[in-house]
């Protein structure tokens, strides 16, 4: 059997056909080339046309295709990833009501912060592990407030994943970790929050049907069959949001286990069995795939906005579009430190690490004698790295202490310096994998449609492909650069 893996970025579509038995990725392709539009009406706003993803996402299976030939019609079952916390409206007919309020999207902050006051810390903290924030709900509660015709004619809300499931198998279904992620879920009654429901004055019929991640969540109809070029039929058999996703990419399932991505944004994210909470919601926690009742598995999330988005303003702005590993070169000549130029990466909307605050970028130090577009290379790739140490510290309280974390050979993962700092801040071994977010979702489908009998089965194919460990005779100027960086943040 072959297996399909879609996942739903913010910068492309990505599809993945790996072969079930031996887990060898046999096609690959996503599109758009460049990136995805972000639609910024307002500073602070990010919103995307669903329409634009399954356009997107129709591109790139049809290239897989391409690559497979005849041997498409093996393809058995299908798993999403999918860009996390944005709002998808449909009405009753399942039409788009407006476009997708996506995760980087500032606009709600304050309808979550109030939430969090009237529900109250222990509520929110206790029940929900996070603030409401600026998630799902809050976004929902800025369109109930400031557009309200559109809001009347909302009979669904998805995530962007759910969505894609919903334009192939006609069912509108979400999943319980995507209702954690959206902060609608009780951790400690197991269930849809009531209490957030009621008080943001929501119809519970506004949630589609719950399942698990793994699961029979419906299969591809005969339209769908159609406009793919795939057969009908084929089950959508698992679900979650794009950093769960990396983690099970990476076998990372388990308490103590850390994985991490360095796409748009850059994420960190831990799986523990206990229900905890950093009281300021600077990290968050949700529901992992494999979470059960029995066996409760929580991840708990730092995200950095500014991230390769940061690496790609650059290349485009200040590197005359010269390629990623052409800028990594020339980080690469330059010492840690920067010579004292600070990048504070904080470009793309209100950052939970600080407070739900939207800082913008900054550039710090600059001096026009000394300092050259590969200075600012290596300070961006820098300051993404300290923001990441910044967050670890948050992360410590909650009891995710890594010695080692697992990412796939991808995306900012492939530049030396990103690694080597990474790697020698935080004081723990980088492991790369021959893996990404759509080989990691075909994994996932095929261990949801039951066609590998264990997790272990699943992931015979996962090869390590590289490991960086902290380099001693560098690791005193990262720290001592980092200081000058925490000195520049906190000053804020």
């Amino acid at each position: 059997m072959l297996l399909l893996g879609i996942d739903l970025g913010s910068s492309s579509v990505k599809a993945s056909v790996i072969d079930g038995e031996s887990g060898e990725c046999l096609a690959s392709a996503f599109f758009p080339k460049d990136e995805m539009k972000i639609i910024a009406h307002k500073p602070g706003w990010a919103e995307q046309d669903p329409e634009t993803w399954w356009i997107n996402l129709k591109a790139s299976i049809a290239d897989c295709n391409r690559q497979l030939g005849s041997r498409k019609k093996e393809v058995g079952a299908i798993g999403i990833s999918y860009q996390m916390h944005g709002l998808v409206t449909l009405d009753k007919d399942f039409k788009v009501v407006r476009p997708s309020i996506i995760w980087c999207d500032s606009r709600a902050v304050k309808y979550g912060e109030k939430a969090f006051e009237k529900l109250g810390n222990d509520y929110c903290l206790g029940h929900l592990l996070n603030s409401p924030g600026n998630f799902t709900a809050s976004k929902l509660a800025w369109i109930k407030e400031n557009e309200p015709d559109l809001f009347s004619r909302i009979h669904r809300i998805m995530l962007p994943g759910d969505y894609i499931s919903l334009r192939l198998t006609g069912e509108d279904i979400t999943t319980f970790s995507g209702l954690s992620e959206g902060i609608f879920w009780d951790f400690t009654d197991n269930r849809l929050s009531d209490r957030l429901m009621k008080y943001y004055e929501f119809r519970n019929e506004l949630i589609p049907t719950v399942l698990p991640s793994f699961s029979d969540q419906g299969r591809v109809t005969r339209q769908a069959a159609e406009e793919l070029d795939l057969s009908e039929g084929i089950p959508v058999s698992y679900r979650a949001g794009d950093q769960p996703n990396n983690a099970l990419s990476l076998n990372v399932f388990n308490p103590g286990e850390v994985a991490a991505t360095a796409g748009t944004s850059g994420v960190i994210y831990g799986v523990t069995d206990q229900k905890k909470y950093d009281p300021l919601s600077r990290v968050n926690t949700f529901l992992h795939v494999n979470h059960t009742s029995d066996e409760p598995r929580l991840g708990v999330l730092l995200c950095i906005n500014g991230t390769g988005i940061l690496n790609s303003w650059l290349r485009h702005n200040a590197g005359n579009d010269i390629p990623y590993n052409s800028m990594n070169d020339l980080a690469g000549k330059i010492d840690p430190g920067s010579d004292g130029l600070a990048v504070l990466p904080f470009g793309n909307g209100a950052e939970r690490m600080l407070g739900n605050r939207d800082i913008g970028a900054r550039i710090l130090g600059l001096n026009f004698n000394t300092h050259t577009s590969a200075h600012l290379f290596r300070a961006a790739q820098e300051g993404i790295v300290f923001s990441i140490r910044y967050g670890f510290d948050i992360m410590k309280e909650t009891g995710i202490t890594p010695s080692v974390i697992r990412a796939g050979a991808a995306n900012m993962f492939q530049s030396p310096v990103f690694r080597e700092a990474l790697s020698c801040i935080t004081g723990t071994e980088i492991h790369l994998y021959n893996t990404d977010g759509s080989i990691g979702a075909a994994r996932g489908a095929g261990i949801g449609c039951g066609y590998y009998k264990s997790v272990k089965e699943a992931f015979e194919g996962l090869r390590e492909v590289g490991v960086t460990a902290p380099d001693k005779s560098r690791t005193d100027a990262y720290h001592s650069a980092y200081s000058v960086w925490k000195n520049h943040l906190e000053s804020i």
